[in-house]
């Protein structure tokens, strides 16, 4: 048994005392105890090292005191194990050397079997469970389809993802075949993350809101509907659309257990559109957290109010940033645990 499982509860829709809480990118740029390792290894060095993976991990767990852990690793993993080259270069982020840019391009991609092409996650998996020992649940992810293919496409990071959406409209056979080669991958992947023993995972559709709601239900959605309609009878799924408030509705009759929101839709309309029947995480902007100690506190009851304590699980609208003090991640997570009707 969990000794703290009141994020698991929270996803089941039962009464809690209060809201469970953790924080996106909680194992993170912003501990002193990360920065000294990323020094010490390159970035995919510590996603493929169980032991580092653990490590990191459980910092958070440690030192800010959330209700869950969430697996130290990177969506591009996916695209790794798929063939894809995927770099971490210094001042730029993500670059894939060798975009997907035509129908020639993905005779190179494969589907592996994600067992043996992304072991040291799995590994990284039961090493962190045995150190948790209980405490708190673990949270496996991925990247949505859509998300991974941007970064395919586009070759590294971008505010608009242009070539990515471009290879949507002039090539669209190619964009779906390469949307169900990663469907299918992560669809292994986190069946086999299930059976490594995570309690929950989380799906990131993090460009989701650059696209149109049209184009969304063509290139994204579905395939991310394929994904929870193989694990939602296995595991709690939670599905999280930065900017896809537009997608709300849908998303609720998915069969995801839970909805992330970000900061740009308020806690009444996540409620109204996606039905109110539906556990929803969020919506704290990271930036937010710069703000005085008791500011973060007032504004985290706030919140809770807004959404109710109840189907409710109190985290950032997205990852925390790098700048944000230790202590004022910690005010933002006492503030919940502190939290009265």
């Amino acid at each position: 048994m969990i000794e703290n499982d009141l994020f698991l509860r929270a996803l089941k829709g039962e009464t809690v005392s209060r809201p469970p809480v953790w924080m996106m990118r909680q194992a993170g740029r912003y501990l002193p105890d990360f920065m000294k390792l990323k020094e010490k290894y390159d970035f995919f060095t510590r996603c493929q090292t169980p032991e580092l993976a653990t490590e990191i991990t459980i910092m958070p767990i440690d030192q800010v005191g959330t209700d869950a852990a969430i697996l130290f690793s990177d969506i591009l993993v996916v695209l790794q194990a798929m063939n894809i080259e995927v770099e971490m270069k210094a001042g730029v982020g993500p670059w894939i050397p060798n975009p997907i840019r035509t129908a020639k391009d993905l005779d190179e991609v494969i589907v592996p079997q994600a067992e043996e092409a992304l072991d040291y996650v799995l590994d990284a998996v039961k090493m962190t469970q045995r150190e948790l020992n209980n405490r708190v649940p673990l949270i496996g992810f991925a990247g949505s389809p859509w998300t991974l293919l941007c970064y395919a496409v586009q070759g590294q990071g971008s505010k608009t993802f242009d070539l990515a959406k471009a290879l949507c409209f002039t090539q669209p056979e190619v964009a779906h075949r390469l949307l169900q080669m990663i469907t299918d991958t992560t669809i292994d992947y986190l069946k086999a993350k299930v059976a490594a023993g995570v309690n929950a995972v989380q799906l990131f559709d993090s460009w989701g809101g650059l696209l149109s709601p049209e184009d969304y239900s063509t290139f994204s959605w579905p395939y991310i509907q394929q994904i929870v309609d193989a694990l939602k009878d296995h595991i709690p799924v939670i599905v999280f659309g930065k900017g896809c408030w537009f997608a709300l509705n849908e998303m609720a009759q998915s069969g995801a257990s839970a909805l992330g929101v970000d900061w740009t839709c308020s806690p009444r309309n996540a409620r109204y559109l996606s039905g109110g029947q539906i556990t929803l995480q969020g919506n704290f902007d990271p930036s937010q957290l710069l703000s005085p100690i008791p500011k973060i506190k007032s504004d985290v009851k706030k919140m809770i109010d807004a959404f109710g304590k109840d189907r409710y699980i109190v985290n950032l609208g997205h990852g925390i940033l790098p700048n944000i003090p230790v202590d004022h991640a910690k005010a933002f997570v006492d503030a919940v645990k502190e939290y009265k009707v």
